[in-house]
């Protein structure tokens, strides 16, 4: 197939992908009479941006407590994976391979398995109506960010460390100051999933949250959905505020994400 053959293929495959992108965003600016038009209108007539200052009267505590549970989440994720990661690819100890394998068994099991019992212990915890359910469970058991950690690690020469032995570098300093900026794509990628992990998070919210207060933006693009009746023009400003911090978040990691994927996989 010729370059310009490649190119047509991709661009066509890049209509259709942002096609709903661009009809979502249409959506957001027409008045709600006319958001299921047919034929569908992309570019809206007369646009209604009075919908977006509804929007954001009603979401700015949902979307404040998004982006704080995704910043909790990225944040520690990477400090207890890239710890983690660091022990079983660098440091000797027994019984080390056979944790990691354990560690890695854990992720056959399905969240669904344990959720009643999780419940209870959040229950007894006094962790129901807080948002402690929907980070620390997530930041103290981070299986899939610890393997891209550890195989990052092992890429990484080990006349690095040595360097840094012979020039009186404690563990920790090591860790720190050497290996781990060498695993910036890994981060990178680490943190991207999980922010979008966190940030996409409903089933969460509605099982361990009662309060108004605490909910998060998929729970308040949710309530816009009734059973004889959905708000589209709204949920689709909703929608639209919602895309944008991913959008921004893969943007500003894709110099790394990408690299973070295929590098991880290179040693064993």
């Amino acid at each position: 197939m010729s370059r310009t053959s490649q190119y047509v293929v991709m661009s066509l495959f890049a209509v259709v992908f942002l096609a709903p992108l661009v009809w979502m965003i249409s959506a957001s600016l027409r008045p709600e009479a006319k958001v299921l038009s047919v034929p569908p209108q992309f570019l809206p007539k007369d646009a209604q941006w009075d919908n977006y200052r509804q929007i954001f009267e009603l979401i700015p505590v949902f979307l404040w407590n998004s982006v704080k549970l995704a910043g909790l989440n990225v944040v520690g994720v990477l400090a207890v994976a890239s710890m983690a990661g660091y022990a079983f690819a660098r440091l000797r100890f027994a019984g080390r391979d056979l944790a990691f394998m354990v560690l890695l068994a854990t992720s056959i099991i399905p969240g669904i398995a344990y959720l009643i019992p999780q419940y209870i212990v959040f229950r007894q915890m006094g962790w129901v109506d807080t948002q402690y359910p929907l980070w620390v469970p997530k930041v103290l058991t981070p299986v899939f960010a610890t393997f891209l950690m550890r195989q990052s690690f092992l890429t990484i020469p080990q006349e690095l460390e040595d360097a840094g032995k012979i020039d009186g570098a404690s563990t920790f300093g090591i860790y720190r100051r050497i290996m781990l900026p060498q695993t910036k794509p890994a981060l990178a990628a680490i943190g991207v999933f999980t922010f979008l992990e966190s940030w996409n998070d409903l089933f969460g919210p509605l099982i361990y949250i009662n309060s108004e207060n605490l909910q998060t933006l998929p729970v308040a693009l949710a309530q816009f959905q009734g059973e004889y009746f959905t708000q589209i023009s709204l949920l689709m400003c909703g929608a639209t505020v919602s895309v944008v911090p991913v959008i921004a978040v893969f943007l500003f990691a894709q110099r790394y994400f990408i690299q973070g994927i295929t590098m991880t996989g290179m040693k064993g």
